[in-house]
Parts: structure tokens; C-alpha cells; sequence
């Protein structure tokens, strides 16, 4: 039993599972998106997003440790190159998961894992979209106020007419 187990082995040796979180956190670099089962997309969540903030101080020490985890010097070149400064002021979250359903073949719930600032539909939507401000009721002693208010010139317009009968 897996109790309280922190980390998901995906069913492969610890050598072929760190090659694969390697192979799949360059693709995520390079690409910026990936498509892959939900439990390997949490697991790569995991794998990949201390990689991003180190990579956010550009020195020798941080390449070379993020060099250890990835081993493609492509994928380092680009994190610290492009990835890095377009995350900068972003304090965490830098990836998201996407469900789209299930596969054909043995029904594993599939996702894509995408880096959050590199999905160009999604910022515009966000851009387009207004704040949404909170709707508040006036207090009642407004509300008293704007009612009386209201009144007072019809009963003026009432008292007019009825003088010019």
C-alpha cells in the first residue's frame, strides 16, 4: 500500500523515471505545452516548477543545477533565455493542467500541462475581459435619503397644478 508515499513512481524503476521527467520537462520548455496522462502531467508539475524558479537568478550555479535535472542544454538555453524573464514578477503557479478527457485505448484521463504566461488565447481573453467589480447595495440611509429625494418634486409638481385650478 501507498501510504502517505509522496511521490508517484509511475509503475518504473527510479532511473527511468527520472529520465522521463527530464525528457518530458525539456518538452515543456521547448514547446511550451505538452500532451500527456493526468498522473505523469501532477508528477512533471512537481518535476519542473522549482526547475523555473531557479531559473529565475541567471549565475553559473543555478544553470548548472537545473543542467543536472534536465541534461539538454537546448531546453537550459531557453528557460533561462525566454522562460525566465517572462516569468520573473510571477511569485509561483508557472504551469497548468488541462483535462481533455479520457483515451480511446485504455480510458487514462489525458491532459495537457502547459507554462501559464506562454498561452497566447488565454492571455488575450484575459486582456479583453474587464475587472469585475462588486455590485453593492446603497445603505439604507441612502437609500432613504434618494427616496425622499425623488418624491419631494413630484409632490412640488402636484401642489403646482393643483394651485393653477
Amino acid at each position: 500500500m501507498r501510504h502517505l508515499r509522496v511521490i508517484n513512481h509511475l509503475g518504473r524503476k527510479s532511473a527511468d523515471r527520472k529520465a522521463l521527467m527530464a525528457n518530458m520537462a525539456s518538452s515543456l520548455i521547448l514547446h511550451k505545452r505538452v500532451s500527456t496522462t493526468k498522473a505523469k502531467a501532477r508528477a512533471l508539475k512537481s518535476y519542473v516548477e522549482p526547475l523555473i524558479t531557479k531559473s529565475k537568478e541567471d549565475s553559473t550555479h543555478s544553470r548548472r543545477v537545473v543542467f543536472s535535472y534536465l541534461e539538454n542544454k537546448d531546453a537550459v538555453s531557453e528557460l533561462f533565455r525566454e522562460v525566465a524573464p517572462k516569468i520573473a514578477s510571477r511569485p509561483g503557479g508557472y504551469t497548468r493542467i488541462l483535462k481533455t478527457g479520457n483515451r480511446l485505448g485504455d480510458a487514462a484521463e489525458m491532459c495537457i500541462i502547459e507554462l501559464v504566461d506562454f498561452n497566447e488565447n488565454m492571455l488575450a481573453g484575459e486582456a479583453g475581459k474587464a475587472k469585475a467589480t462588486r455590485r453593492r447595495r446603497a445603505p439604507k440611509k441612502k437609500v432613504a435619503e434618494t427616496a425622499a429625494a425623488a418624491e419631494a418634486p413630484k409632490a412640488s409638481a402636484e401642489t403646482e397644478s393643483e394651485t393653477k385650478e
